[in-house]
């Protein structure tokens, strides 16, 4: 039988490796439903988990698949479901529920092309804005955005350490090149990994409220079956997760429910720079968009201009400061993404004016390519350059 983390180098794919990362930092259930290009996530961990004490149960459909994450994370289990577009517009209802909750969960979406059934085996990148608002009210959440198979088993890890540590489920959107590409996977032993538990409840069981805040406003999750007093519900609630039908009750649970994202911005909302120092032009980008990026990059330094690329580990919440930061000294933004516009439109809010902001996209099923990222370079250096 393999060991629980398969140390040392590999060969496999990113959904592969978001597979063994989520072993990795403790997944023990996953429920899901097959689709295209997710599925191969599900085979491994339908593979894997039975080895190492888990569960993986094939739900009806992607509702159920959201639900049983859900019911195992308050059981005690780190609990992980993968999908794709249709699928992810499907889990959206049960997302919220996660939400309003507190249920730390992994959520994964790799991306293809829509609307609807769209390009189901060609890779996009426009569920983005839906990662964040596709539920319906007010809420926050965690997405993060691997652009290689290595960056896909690290960040599965920290999905889940994000999601125990804030009560919170978090959205790991690749897509389907990252997805399905095999590239040199470098898996570090046990020890070696961090790897974060939720804080569990403590003292009288008969006076435990669920849902008052601990440290960094996150409540101690106590598992269903230990014992507490446990109540949970998707209704507006109390920190007995009773609810209460009045205004000042949803701003109380609201107010901390989006502080304990907003005050913790240092530890969550992660990027990575490339030639910032220097930069006249910003290539924002997440995903395997990063990989166009990174060949533009190095094609515009050797013709004289000066590019950097901000590189979105963390996409949702937004590294609002990351940008701002940049506004007033580059010349331009460009942002970088398979869709018509998405996290553009971010962008171009931060710049606030400071720097023009132009988009290289388009829709999805084919990467951009490192010519169109530098055409977009000379284009907005350009004297009245349209973005």
């Amino acid at each position: 039988m393999p060991p629980v983390v398969l140390t040392g180098e590999h060969y496999m794919t990113g959904d592969e490796a978001i597979a063994e990362g989520a072993i990795a930092a403790g997944c023990r259930f996953f429920g899901g439903y097959p689709i295209t290009p997710a599925t191969e996530v599900a085979e491994r961990m339908a593979h894997r988990l039975p080895g190492v004490g888990g569960v993986f149960i094939q739900m009806e459909d992607e509702i159920a698949a959201m639900a049983s994450i859900i019911g195992a994370s308050c059981a005690g289990v780190k609990a992980m479901t993968s999908t794709s577009g249709p699928g992810f517009s499907l889990m959206m209802e049960n997302l919220g529920l996660a939400a309003i909750t507190e249920t730390p969960c992994v959520v994964v979406n790799v991306q293809r092309a829509g609307p609807s059934t769209g390009l189901p085996t060609q890779g996009a990148q426009g569920d983005m804005m839906q990662a964040r608002w596709g539920s319906h009210g007010d809420y926050s959440l965690i997405a993060l955005a691997p652009s290689t198979a290595q960056e896909a088993f690290h960040e599965t890890i920290r999905a889940f350490n994000l999601a125990e540590k804030y009560r919170v489920p978090v959205l790991v959107m690749t897509d389907e090149v990252v997805g399905h590409m095999s590239e040199r996977v470098v898996i570090p032993e046990a020890s070696k990994l961090n790897v974060i538990e939720r804080v569990k409840a403590r003292g009288r069981k008969d006076r435990y409220r669920p849902f008052e805040p601990g440290e960094n406003g996150v409540p101690p999750m106590a598992a269903a079956g230990e014992g507490y007093c446990v109540h949970v519900t998707g209704l507006t609630h109390d920190e007995r997760g009773y609810p209460v039908m009045t205004a000042e009750c949803q701003e109380s649970m609201q107010t901390r429910l989006f502080a304990k994202i907003e005050r913790n911005l240092d530890d969550i909302a992660l990027t990575r720079g490339f030639f910032l120092d220097d930069a006249e032009i910003v290539l924002v980008s997440y995903g395997v968009s990063v990989r166009t990026c990174r060949a533009a990059m190095e094609e515009a330094r050797a013709l004289g201009y000066k590019v950097g690329l901000l590189q979105l580990l963390t996409v949702w919440p937004f590294p609002e400061e990351a940008v701002r930061a940049l506004a007033g000294r580059v010349k331009a933004f460009i942002t970088v993404e398979i869709n018509l516009g998405q996290i553009s439109l971010e962008v171009e809010r931060l710049a606030a004016g400071l720097a023009p902001c132009f988009l290289a996209g388009h829709c999805g099923g084919t990467l951009i390519s490192p010519d169109a990222v530098v055409e977009a370079v000379k284009r907005a250096l350009k004297p009245g350059g349209k973005q």
